[in-house]
Parts: C-alpha cells; structure tokens; sequence
C-alpha cells in the first residue's frame, strides 16, 4: 500500500521546470517588449498603409476599395517623375561625398594621439543637433537678409542648382560625424597585427588601405551606406524646411509629393500606394547592396 500511495502521488506532482525551458520563458519574457513595439509601430502600420493603397481613402468619410486605381494613377503625378529622378540625383550625390568625409574623417582620427578626442568631439558634434534644428539654423544662417553669410550676395536657394548644393552643405554638416564614428568603430575593430605584419612586408600607406583597411571594413561600409541611401531616398526634413520644395518644385522629394497627397489633396490612398513602392524600391536596392558588399 505504501508504495502504491507513493506512485500516486509522484504521479500527481509535476515534475520540475527544466533550466533550458527557463531560459527559453526568460528570453520570450526579455523579447516581449520590443515585439510589442515592433508589432505596434511598425508592422501595424505597415498593414495598414497596404489597405489604405487598395482604398479610395479620404481624409474625411468612408474608404472604398477601388484596387489597383491608386497605383496605376502614380505615373499621372505632375510632381511624381520629377521627384523620382531628384531624389535619386539626390541619393547618389549625398552617398559618395557623405561615405568620402566620413571616411576621410575617420582615418584621420583613427591613432590614438595628443588632442584627437576634441577632433572626434567636434566632428561628431552636429551630430547631437535634431535635424529640423539643423535645417532651421542653415536657414537663418544663409538667410539673405539677416543671415551671417547674407553679405556675399549669393542666393543659396533662389536657384535649382543652389538650393541642391545648400541642402546637401546641410546633410554633410549634420551626417559626417555620425557616419564617422560608425567607420571609427570599424576601423578600430581591425586587429593592429595585421598592419604591423603589413608594414614589415614593406607595403606602402596605399597598399595598406587598399589590401588590408577597406576589405577588412567592408562590413561597416555596407552599414553605413545602408543607413546613407535609406535616408537619402526618404529625405523630407531639409526640404521641407529648408528649401520648402522650391524653387519651382525643384527640390520636391519623393516623400514630399506623398505628403502633399495626404495633406493637401487630402488622397490619403493615393498617398498609401506611393509609400508601398518606395518601401519596394528601398528593400530592392538593401538587398543590392548587400549582395554587392557581401
């Protein structure tokens, strides 16, 4: 009877949580959070912008599915094309000045050496400053009436070619530090026996770079070139404040014309369906680059 009475009752208890199972709720427990954000902020959203394409959308009233009315009308954009090709002169112009100063920058405060942490400071500085800050201080800075630089007479967005050239002064300023210390913190990762075996070889500065620091960064390059063309292709803050699209629609991006299709024509569809084909172009061209980093 006694061991009876004990089966039944080992039977009745349960047995003991293994520790993999434990780690396992822990981890789910850490993750939870950041799944709740991702899911709230971004796949939600995500979700929604799709509907919102297959939908005539207004601002105000019911939405009705009229798929695939609102893509087929992007071509019929006055502002669409034009943007298309501006964002992309835009994109290619700010990725090879903005990857060349962030990497000058960074070689030259790559050693360890008297006074170079102000020089990291001060390139990353900007940086720290909100980009609609930046934009509004470039603003009043190249202001022709009260502006500091005013004096010289130039007309730094009465012009298409100026008004590019002053927004892409303003990134330069803004980005090179940030891209900088992406490239600092991937040059640093290079093992300094690498070079030391280099330079007993006796390869040239050249050679080193060529053979040795740019393969061995290729990593951080296609992180920071990532980072570069996603937020070239979806610039909106300089323009908006900075250039206002102008003048004449010159500086009008691509994310600007789907604001101006929500908010001022109030087609919240339309809007929707150009968002989704950007979303597609952006993941086209990561997926490129990576291939072509790899």
């Amino acid at each position: 009877m006694t061991h009876v009475t004990a089966a039944r009752a080992g039977r009745g208890r349960r047995a003991p949580a293994r520790p993999g199972t434990l780690r396992a709720l822990a981890g789910m427990a850490y993750a939870a959070p950041t799944a709740v954000i991702v899911l709230t902020l971004f796949l939600a959203p995500l979700v929604l912008v799709v509907v919102m394409s297959l939908h005539r959308w207004p601002l105000l009233g019911a939405p009705t599915f009229n798929a695939p009315a609102n893509y087929a009308k992007i071509a019929d954009d006055p502002l669409f094309p034009d943007a298309v090709v501006f964002t992309l002169k835009y994109t290619a112009i700010i990725t090879v000045l903005l990857s060349a100063l962030a990497l000058g920058l960074a070689l030259l405060v790559q050693e360890r050496r008297p006074g170079v942490g102000f020089f990291r400071t001060a390139f990353f500085l900007p940086g720290a400053v909100g980009f609609a800050a930046a934009a509004l201080l470039f603003y009043g800075m190249l202001n022709n009436d009260v502006g500091p630089f005013g004096f010289l007479g130039v007309k730094w967005t009465g012009t298409p070619n100026m008004a590019l050239t002053s927004t892409i002064m303003l990134v330069l300023w803004r980005f090179a530090g940030f891209n900088m210390l992406i490239l600092l913190t991937g040059l640093q990762s290079i093992p300094v026996e690498v070079y030391e075996a280099a330079r007993s070889d006796g390869a040239s500065r050249w050679q080193v770079f060529t053979k040795i620091t740019l393969p061995l960064l290729r990593p951080t390059l296609a992180l920071m070139l990532i980072l570069s063309v996603t937020g070239s292709l979806l610039a909106f803050d300089q323009f908006f404040i900075f250039t206002n699209g102008g003048p004449d629609n010159s500086t009008v991006s691509m994310v600007m014309v789907i604001y101006r299709n929500a908010f001022f024509k109030f087609d919240l569809g339309g809007a929707a369906a150009i968002s989704v084909v950007v979303l597609a172009v952006l993941v086209a061209l990561n997926t490129l680059q990576l291939k072509v980093l790899r």
